[in-house]
């Protein structure tokens, strides 16, 4: 009874997890994307456009995750229909994390060579190209490791939204660890986390190295 609830609690953590994630990954590249290139000096510098974008991301970037979980319920209810269990939980984690990943990316590209930008500007390629075969490229390797820490730092979120019924292995943890006072359950929630984040932040390095040795043969 007891492992098929914890089997299940993963599927759902790695579903939460894997969804918000595929939408931060979607939603955060072209937001860095636009950050960096209207920056002042950027290839499409828009100060004004820069400000504003900047500080939307700023503000969900900073709000903590279990106030901002709380505050988009109406929201989270008229997106999914209700505000609780693994579609709730989705909802919040996605915004919360579409900010930080953002950040994460626009790191990378600001890393970018600018005489390999200046280089191409020469050549008279089109500032798209620029963005896809100059920036994006020379970027991956900071892009990889960026996600693989937005994707722990998800984990982390994932588990907090139990709080809330949100599902997956923190509810879990409240319902059968914390609230029928049961540590070895709650011992186990932690322990399963701890391996779930290491498998990603491994295979996240592992294949941030690959690309960087094949970017540089």
């Amino acid at each position: 009874m007891l492992l098929d609830m914890f089997i299940n609690a993963t599927l759902q953590t790695l579903l939460m997890v894997g969804v918000s994630a595929a939408f931060a990954f979607v939603a955060g590249v072209p937001i860095a994307v636009v950050l960096t290139t209207t920056a002042p000096g950027g290839i499409y510098a828009r100060p004004g456009v820069n400000r504003v974008l900047g500080s939307v991301v700023n503000v969900l970037r900073s709000a903590p995750f279990i106030i901002l979980l709380v505050a988009l319920i109406p929201f989270t209810r008229w997106v999914v229909g209700t505000s609780i269990g693994l579609w709730a939980a989705v909802v919040p984690l996605s915004i919360a994390s579409t900010p930080f990943f953002a950040r994460m990316v626009e790191v990378s590209l600001r890393e970018v060579d600018r005489g390999l930008v200046e280089a191409a500007q020469a050549m008279g390629c089109k500032r798209w190209h620029i963005v896809r075969h100059v920036l994006l490229p020379e970027a991956l390797p900071g892009i990889i490791a960026g996600f693989t820490l937005t994707v722990v730092t998800m984990i982390g979120s994932s588990a907090m939204a139990g709080a809330v019924g949100g599902g997956g292995l923190g509810d879990l943890a409240i319902r059968y660890g914390y609230q029928r006072f049961d540590t070895v359950v709650m011992l186990e929630v932690i322990a399963l986390l701890i391996v779930l984040v290491g498998a990603v932040q491994w295979s996240g390095d592992a294949l941030a190295r690959r690309v960087n040795r094949r970017e540089r043969a």
